[in-house]
């Protein structure tokens, strides 16, 4: 198994890029948080990897961390999740909002992926409550508060991804009053920060 690669970066389409590594170009699928990482073609790339083997083709998985590689290998056990899905649920939820979900057992957020239902949403915190629940512990988990959730639901409504809506909310003071406007208000203040 290729557990990790580091290269040269070659090319970046929207869903991939392609590694230069001892000559040879591997064409690599990535969540969209390691695409928006990367400094451009030419520079240096390090990702841990994950390598699926099928009949009729090879293809290899890239990661920032081994925290979205781990997260990637749960959600491959999960029941009609395939790599693409999973990829797609990296790409959507950071690991710290997906990990949320499925402790406070919020298959709703999960809804906001694309070519996630309903049902696939349920089969996820399902299968992965006990394993992220283990392996985080609740106890380093902080609840998303019913305002909170309003500010991400808000934040969302006007276009910005759910990793783009925590990040924000993240932002806002922890000692700003409860009122939504306020905090909304002020998340959009991150985007605004150049």
């Amino acid at each position: 198994m290729i557990a990790s690669i580091r290269g040269t970066l070659l090319s970046i389409s929207p869903d991939s890029l392609v590694v230069e590594v001892g000559g040879v170009g591997l064409k690599v699928s990535v969540p969209t948080s390691v695409l928006d990482s990367l400094d451009g073609v030419g520079r240096t790339v390090s990702l841990h990897t994950h390598l699926i083997v099928r009949e009729d083709a090879l293809m290899l998985y890239g990661f920032a961390n081994e925290d979205q590689h781990a997260l990637f290998e749960l959600l491959l056990g999960v029941n009609g999740v395939g790599p693409k899905l999973a990829l797609s649920v990296l790409s959507t939820l950071s690991p710290d909002v997906l990990r949320r979900a499925v402790v406070h057992e919020q298959a709703e957020v999960f809804n906001r992926v694309p070519g996630v239902g309903k049902k696939t949403a349920e089969k996820i915190v399902f299968h992965l409550k006990d394993k992220i629940g283990k392996e985080v512990g609740l106890g380093a988990i902080t609840a998303i508060s019913d305002r909170d959730t309003e500010v991400i639901a808000a934040l969302t409504a006007l276009g910005y991804s759910i990793v783009e809506a925590q990040a924000a909310l993240q932002s806002v003071p922890k000692d700003t009053p409860d009122d939504i406007e306020e905090r909304v208000r002020l998340a959009l203040r991150y985007f605004a920060t150049p």
